[in-house]
């Protein structure tokens, strides 16, 4: 039976969407994984995103949290906001009261991924503010460290990213993710399919 990755996002520009279509091709290099896209429902207005200057949604099905538990591991990305994940993200987790008091999470192996819009913008506050959510769940936070190899520590290019997970910068919006920014997100897909797979295997 294959194991199920859910990559959950919110993305208002579409910096966020386009790590996690890589980050599904890193995770459909597994064999016996099937890995899904799915957004977290927007709780801004049209007339209000209209304002902001967001395209339109894609057609990426949106999930509800009712759906989380037929996962057997997730990632989860959303742009940061003051440091933290964005509001539309925080508010679909705060819609899973009903799984947490259940236990229908824990032990559930989790990444997270995540788009700034400048360099001291929250590449790191952001998930590891964000593990709180994991923690309470008790899900089990997979970092991917330094796995992704020398692309890492590369100085010379600006680049999105940390050891808690693949990022990119925003800017303005008219910078997307870069083939570094990208071959970490290809990188996490896997890698956390990867233990997924092994988790499940062990159970």
């Amino acid at each position: 039976m294959a194991t199920k990755v859910y990559i959950v996002y919110y993305s208002t520009y579409g910096h966020v969407e386009k790590l996690a279509h890589e980050i599904k091709k890193g995770a459909d290099s597994v064999e016996e994984v099937e890995a899904k896209l799915w957004q977290v429902p927007e709780i801004l207005s049209e007339e209000i995103l209209g304002k902001m200057g967001a395209p339109p949604k894609s057609d990426v099905p949106v999930i509800s949290p009712h759906q989380l538990p037929e996962a057997d591991a997730f990632i989860f990305g959303f742009p940061t906001r003051f440091g933290m994940m964005a509001a539309q993200f925080k508010a679909f987790l705060d819609a899973t009261g009903s799984l947490w008091g259940a236990q229908k999470l824990a032990g559930k192996p989790a990444g997270l991924f995540y788009s700034t819009g400048s360099q001291g913008g929250g590449q790191e506050t952001t998930p590891l503010t964000a593990i709180t959510q994991l923690v309470h769940h008790g899900m089990i936070f997979v970092p991917i460290g330094y796995t992704a190899g020398a692309v890492m520590s590369e100085m010379e290019q600006v680049k999105g990213g940390s050891p808690y997970g693949a990022g990119t910068y925003a800017g303005d919006g008219s910078r997307q993710p870069t083939e570094l920014e990208l071959q970490v997100a290809f990188h996490q897909g896997k890698y956390i399919a990867g233990i997924a797979k092994k988790l499940k295997g062990s159970a």
